[in-house]
């Protein structure tokens, strides 16, 4: 108890965003939704690094961390929770990934060169777009928008150190009164990279190109249409916390959008888009020495989908209407090819080709209470279907669930409040929610599949509940000329939680694992977080920001809850004026004592780390040149933390360098 108090002292004392905050309506900004500003089109002195990752970028919200297998590819957690309780989205599109061992979040088929922000929201406030626990992220696209005819073309160059990274990027954009079109590329190249006292990590390199096009034509005063695309693909990728790296890893995603801007009192917008995405992911261990026996495990994952919503104003109310939908099949299989070549191949379809359906309603009315307060009520419903069309993996799963039905329908349903008050800089809000899910692909029709971390196969389990959620929220927030802070804190009971229990009588398939678990439910699970902030503005070029999260989840009996932060901070000192720009930031975790046994966690020690970075703009007429050079892990720390996959270290001491061209 005394450390509970202890940590919320702290928390009140000190805490900084480093994202912004991000209006969703022109009533009153919404406190749950945060923007992080992605992209290299803008050049920007603000940036610590603007060749980084998509993931690094997300790991500025006090709402995201990022769960580590190797250097590429997190997978973002929101709330503490993993993504079969959150929602991705690429401008408002359904995306799934092939991958059984979560190898391909939605996260990582995209680039900074072709995205301009993530919008970030917490638990109910991210249902939108489908039914969500812990929140959603939605990545918007880079796109140059109508206006007097311009053309703006720009390179991007970089190197890291610490795994030899190579980075190019390149791209044009055209505006004109009538059309618009943005086409960028983005190439990068790394070896294994170094841990603190320069120790290489095996299995860790990777390749990747990225394309994107988007494109919009002004089909009359107010309508427009918009095409886009987004090709990407990734070789080579290791993985060194798992037993397999990936060979490749391919995505196209594409969409046409139709939007109209009716410009009358009540009608303000309506925005439909028709959308089609494909992902091929190969797992391979041929590079890996030692294999007991060779296993080849290629995912696919196809998904169709819409939305059209419409936006109106009337009187005190923002109303928000949105129907969408989508169909997805995912598949995955897995070969084993004994040593023996006399004897014959093991065959599994670890997803066993199964087709999920889903169509949601949702409503949103954002009410101007009066010139202070604001309140945000939303609600959705969604029927949600899973059908297994493989007659083979359907007989799998029955030698376990003899009585199981191929096709299963859900009701899924949501529905939030949010209050606030804004006046004389002061901020407060309040809210509740509800939410469902139904069981991922994984949860409900997986075959064997084996979790590293736990070292336990998984086995679906189609008979699951859906897992619920009553969330509450609130926040407090001050806004001085020279000073902000705000504290937010959010809590959630989940009911029905899915985790994995230990079925003693069965025999697993992987070599060296433990055991077999299936998926079953909690009677419940509750969660709870905290980050506070604030931001020291000590002279007009240099400001001083902190930020500070806590993180703790139980289950019904007392038990942690995996991937839960300990306290963790961030402060920097930046110093910002006319084309001249440096930083210092220090970061860490403390101990992680709150570890979840159960599913293969243990301790992991505190640690500090120290970054640095310096920038410069050099205007040449209309050239503009940006150098951003910096070292990362200053010290050559060795450390790992709460979300290192089976306690891979992190990298050391990295020196980079950033460039970019524009003209």
């Amino acid at each position: 108890m005394k450390r509970y108090v202890l940590v919320n002292i702290l928390v009140l004392l000190f805490t900084n965003s480093f994202a912004q905050k991000y209006s969703t309506d022109t009533i009153q900004p919404q406190h749950i939704q945060e923007v992080i500003v992605i992209g290299t089109t803008k050049i920007s002195s603000k940036e610590n690094k603007p060749l980084g990752s998509i993931d690094e970028y997300l790991q500025r919200s006090a709402k995201v961390e990022m769960i580590k297998r190797g250097a590429y590819a997190w997978e973002p957690l929101i709330n503490g929770l993993p993504t079969e309780r959150t929602l991705v989205t690429i401008d408002g599109m359904r995306i799934f990934g092939a991958c059984t061992d979560k190898m391909d979040p939605i996260t990582s088929y995209i680039e900074v060169s072709n995205l301009m922000e993530a919008s970030i929201s917490s638990g109910q406030e991210g249902s939108c777009h489908g039914n969500t626990i812990g929140g959603a992220i939605d990545l918007k696209r880079n796109k140059m928008g109508f206006g007097q005819k311009k053309w703006n073309f720009n390179l991007n160059s970089g190197y890291e150190s610490v795994n030899q990274q190579k980075i190019f990027g390149a791209g044009t954009n055209l505006k004109t009164e009538k059309f618009y079109t943005d086409v960028n590329f983005m190439m990068r190249d790394a070896e294994n990279y170094k841990a603190g006292g320069n120790i290489e990590i095996p299995f860790s390199q990777f390749q990747k190109i990225n394309v994107s096009g988007i494109s919009g034509l002004k089909i009359g005063a107010n309508k427009l249409v918009e095409v886009s695309v987004i090709y990407d693909k990734a070789n080579d990728v290791g993985y060194p916390a798992l037993p397999m790296d990936v060979s490749i890893a391919e995505a196209l995603i594409t969409s046409l959008k139709f939007q109209m801007l009716p410009g009358s009192d009540f009608l303000k917008s309506w925005e439909t888009k028709i959308y089609f995405n494909t992902i091929m992911h190969r797992m391979d261990d041929t590079k890996r020495p030692n294999v007991p026996i060779h296993m080849d495990m290629p995912g696919w994952s196809k998904t169709y989908g819409y939305y059209s919503h419409l936006k109106s104003v009337f009187k005190n109310h923002n109303v928000l209407f949105n129907i969408n939908g989508f169909m997805n099949k995912s598949s995955a299989e897995m070969t084993m090819y004994p040593v023996d070549i006399n004897e014959k191949l093991m065959f599994m379809l670890t997803w066993p080709d199964v087709r999920t359906l889903a169509q949601s309603i949702y409503l949103e009315d954002q009410i101007k209470v009066n010139d202070n307060s604001s309140l945000r009520l939303s609600a959705s419903v969604t029927m949600h279907q899973n059908k297994i069309e493989s007659e083979f993996g359907l007989n799998s799963l029955q030698i376990f669930y003899p009585e199981m039905n191929p096709e299963k329908t859900r009701m899924l349903k949501s529905f939030a409040a949010n209050y606030q008050f804004d006046k004389n800089r002061f901020q407060a809000g309040f809210g509740l929610g509800y939410g469902d899910r139904a069981p991922s692909v994984s949860e409900g029709y997986g075959f064997y599949l084996f979790n590293s971390f736990e070292k336990y196969d998984y086995i679906g389990n189609p008979k699951l509940k859906n897992e619920s959620s009553l969330e509450a929220n609130a926040f407090i927030g001050v806004k001085k000329e020279k000073y902000s802070a705000k504290v937010s804190a959010s809590y959630f009971h989940m009911s029905d939680y899915i985790v994995g229990k230990i079925i003693h009588n069965l025999v697993p398939m992987t070599i060296g694992a433990n055991g077999v678990k299936k998926y079953t439910a909690l009677d419940y699970a509750t969660l709870f977080n905290m980050s506070l902030t604030t931001e020291l503005q000590i002279a007009d070029p240099l400001k001083w920001i902190v930020q500070l999260v806590y993180t703790h989840g139980k289950d019904h009996q007392g038990e942690n809850l995996p991937f839960m932060s300990p306290f963790s901070y961030q402060t920097a000192l930046r110093y910002d004026k006319n084309n001249f720009a440096t930083e210092v930031s220090v970061f860490g975790n403390a101990k992680h004592q709150e570890f979840a046994a159960q599913y293969g966690e243990a301790e992991t020690p505190d640690y500090t780390i120290v970054n640095a970075n310096v920038g410069y703009l050099f205007p040449l007429g209309q050239t503009k040149i940006y150098t951003k050079i910096g070292v990362e892990n200053l010290f050559d720390h060795y450390y790992t933390t709460y979300s290192d996959w089976n306690k891979i270290p992190r990298p050391g001491r990295n020196f980079f360098i950033n460039m970019n061209f524009n003209w």
